[in-house]
């Protein structure tokens, strides 16, 4: 380990200062302006899958220089988003990329699955192991080897992010759950899975290299992140993701602490490859790659999508380069060679090798990055395979238990055939300008089922909430009314001279688009629907709200008298309108809990902004584009925490038509009556770091009760406040550790268990370059949300 990293990660975190009796961190963004070389990169051993690694190893040492650069660098001659050309010589059939975390995007016939934001909101470990499991066979039946996703970067720092949806939650907690669970379980489906994008990946705008009015080269923005922050946040999840045994990490295209995140070897030779011990390889964003052999030497192994320029064929930094850079003596070959077995060993290991589903047709015809003619033989099978399976019931189930129930006034929900129901808002029907959202264009109308960017999928079908309604009411007998216009809905004087007789109840159907390539600009809901609320809600006072968006919504009318009822319901997927009605009709009992924080006002959320400004887009300086993640371990819950503030509806809340309570909290030591020490016991590092931070030291245990009248299903959550450090910046007040969803008969009780892991109750201590336990008390909070705690006991490791 780098002894200059060492001095300036220390350096910058005893730069602190004491205000009313709290720790506030200051900020020297001079600590930031160069990233720590480590070299070299470490070689792979194959750690936990040895068989493969020796595949690897012999079938690379019969590869050429040529050959085995091949296997490096990507080429866009082929079907695939992604691709890897064939080595016929030794009967290798290259590989096939495809987007994206929610569907296989670039396809026909497959499904399109509800977003990671969604996923998390059910905080459902079995649903969401599920979901992997059947997007990894969707990917495998299409012949793609590798899916680039799940997502923990963007973790989601800022609301307006505008990929938050695409991974799982600000929470690392949370994220690195739902990464753990969806690598496996894709991976066990036989397709690679990818962690993305690594790291501090946190805002869209200015993500990649621009040119100024005076030709200057600006540079991407930098995100600029102290070493307590980048191990306690941001890599936490990653660390989940190398430890389930992750195939690839995709670099992603910011910079880290100035330098760009696929050629930073502090971050991929240093922390991903020595400290996680990180067994695959690091693939490039697709044209993230701004150097040749200096990317490799710091820890990139593979370029995609090949070429320099994003539509190109000929020209790369790589290629022929890398030849050259061997043969000069630029570049090791002892580097081209860890660089080909870490991408041949997933390989094998998923045994790819072996009768691997041919690449539909149809994927070549729908690749905007391909080119043609393929000139190598890829391995083409027929086209448009439905590889749908059964996996709409997985989909609408998992849509219904990641909408969360904000508010629920004199049981407007759940609803008991109503006679009349009026639907407003444009997100209610169908989409008029088709089903594929990859970029923004003209959405104005039609339901917002997933967002956009390479995350989209490519719908076979949506099941919208006015088509579900409808043959819902006419089950019931109900009249269904409605208006899709919101600029008609916004003018009271004249929306509802079409409705009659008045409706029971009234639903709003609100959107927000999110897309990779954009930031959000605001944070309400997109089509005046703030207007479109107060309007319906003063005509109807029985109005009931339901949002889909990729993350959190201010919501100015939610304390209106007549908004009885609001549903959050994030980006379903292709069965968006059953799970909806599943919610509304209570077929099924509402479970979802929010995986982030609803805060009053837009302003709560500046900080941590977007780094934007008219200066910056005006700039002429390199180097202007500089994010500075002054909040430190602060962010959503843990902001609002700290800093005691008011929030609409905090992280982890959600309602239920039944009711549960809490009971009888134990915390026991179950580390086989060792003494447990601050420092974790060496080890050999395995997938994951040091294997000991994995070691279960605690287990609290604590019983839930269904005390309503109804089924339904919780999620009892465990908080941990664990001890301000002296002369480092905040520790936050609490920190999500443990959770689990149960469901209960009226009157049932069941006792859960969270086991607690030394990584768990520890703090990452810059100087010594190690996951420490503090010494002082633990408080272990359990209860259903980050503020309604119901149970309190103490502990002390040390």
């Amino acid at each position: 380990m780098s002894s200059t990293w060492k001095n300036l990660v220390f350096a910058s975190l005893l730069v602190i200062l004491n205000a009313v009796s709290a720790q506030i961190f200051s900020w020297d963004h001079s600590l930031f302006t160069g990233s720590p070389p480590v070299y070299p990169s470490p070689a792979t051993a194959g750690i936990g899958w040895e068989t493969a690694f020796a595949q690897a190893d012999a079938f690379v040492a019969n590869l050429t220089l040529e050959e085995k650069v091949t296997l490096l660098t990507g080429t866009t001659r082929g079907p695939c988003i992604g691709n890897i050309a064939p080595i016929a010589r030794v009967g290798f059939d290259g590989l096939c990329l495809q987007d994206g975390p929610a569907s296989i995007r670039q396809a026909t016939y497959a499904s399109v699955f509800p977003a990671g934001l969604t996923a998390a909101a059910s905080w459902d470990k079995g649903l969401i192991y599920s979901r992997g499991l059947y997007m990894g066979a969707e990917f495998k039946a299409k012949g793609a080897h590798i899916a680039l996703g799940p997502v923990a970067g963007p973790l989601g720092r800022s609301g307006y992010g505008g990929r938050g949806w695409e991974g799982f939650s600000p929470d690392p907690y949370l994220t690195g759950i739902a990464m753990e669970h969806t690598i496996s379980a894709m991976q066990k489906s036989g397709v690679q899975a990818t962690a993305k994008h690594f790291i501090g990946n946190e805002q869209e705008t200015q993500r990649n290299p621009s040119t100024s009015q005076n030709n200057t080269t600006i540079e991407a923005v930098s995100s600029n992140i102290d070493d307590r922050t980048m191990h306690e946040l941001y890599l936490w999840p990653f660390a989940n993701a190398v430890r389930a045994g992750v195939a690839s990490v995709m670099c992603s295209y910011n910079r880290v602490n100035s330098s760009y995140s696929c050629q930073n070897s502090k971050v991929l030779n240093g922390l991903l490859k020595e400290e996680l011990g990180f067994q695959g390889y690091v693939m490039s964003d697709w044209g993230a790659v701004h150097a040749g052999f200096a990317s490799a030497e710091a820890g990139l192994d593979m370029n995609m999508p090949g070429p320099i320029a994003f539509f190109g064929t000929e020209s790369s930094f790589w290629g022929s380069n890398l030849t050259t850079s061997v043969n000069n003596g630029s570049l090791s070959e002892m580097r081209i060679d860890d660089m080909a077995r870490r991408i041949m060993t997933p390989y094998f290991q998923l045994r790819q090798d072996i009768d691997y589903p041919p690449i539909d047709m149809e994927s070549g015809n729908l690749n905007f990055l391909g080119v043609q003619p393929y000139l190598l033989p890829f391995k083409l099978g027929i086209a448009n395979v439905d590889v749908r399976q059964g996996h709409a019931h997985l989909i609408r189930e998992l849509a219904a238990a990641g909408t969360v129930l904000l508010k629920n006034t004199n049981n407007a929900l759940p609803l008991r055939a109503p006679k009349t129901i009026g639907v407003f808002g444009n997100d209610a029907g169908n989409p008029t300008n088709g089903l594929y959202t990859l970029s923004s264009g003209d959405y104005e109308y039609g339901t917002l089922a997933i967002g956009g960017g390479s995350g989209t999928g490519r719908l076979s079908y949506v099941v919208t909430p006015l088509d579900a309604l409808k043959i819902r009411a006419s089950r019931d007998g109900s009249l269904v009314q409605f208006l899709l216009n919101n600029t008609l809905i916004s003018d009271p004087a004249l929306a509802f001279q079409s409705i009659a007789p008045s409706p029971d109840v009234c639903l709003v159907l609100l959107k927000t688009w999110a897309t990779e390539g954009a930031d959000r600009t605001t944070l309400l809901a997109d089509w005046n629907s703030t207007a479109v609320v107060e309007s319906v809600a003063s005509y109807c006072n029985n109005t009931v709200v339901i949002t889909h968006s990729g993350g959190p919504n201010t919501m100015p009318w939610a304390k209106h008298p007549n908004v009885t009822a609001i549903v959050a319901a994030h980006f379903p997927g292709q069965e968006s309108g059953n799970s909806l009605v599943d919610i509304l009709y209570g077929d099924v009992n509402p479970s979802g809990k929010l995986p982030y924080t609803i805060a009053h006002e837009e302003s709560d959320y500046a900080f941590a902004d977007i780094t934007n400004s008219t200066e910056l887009q005006e700039t002429e300086d390199p180097n202007a584009w500089q994010s500075d993640f002054k909040e430190g371990l602060l962010i959503d819950y843990r902001h609002f925490d700290y800093y005691n503030r008011s929030v609409l509806y905090e992280f982890g809340f959600g309602l239920s038509y039944t009711r549960f309570s809490m009971s009888n909290l134990i915390i026991s030591n179950v580390y086989t009556n060792r003494n447990i020490t601050a420092r974790p016991p060496r080890s050999a590092i395995t997938p994951g770091g040091n294997p000991t931070l994995y070691d279960v030291l605690y287990r609290a245990t604590a019983v839930v009760t269904n005390t309503g009248s109804v089924a339904g299903a919780t999620v009892p959550q465990l908080y941990l406040s664990l001890p301000q450090i002296p002369g480092e910046d905040p520790t936050p007040l609490k920190v999500l550790r443990g959770f689990e969803k149960v469901s209960l008969q009226p009157g049932q009780s069941t006792k859960v268990s969270f086991d607690l892991m030394r990584r768990d109750i520890s703090y990452w201590d810059a100087s010594q370059q190690e996951w420490i336990i503090a010494s002082g008390v633990i408080e272990a909070q359990a209860g259903f949300s980050s503020r309604d705690i119901r149970l309190v006991e103490s502990f002390s490791p040390l």
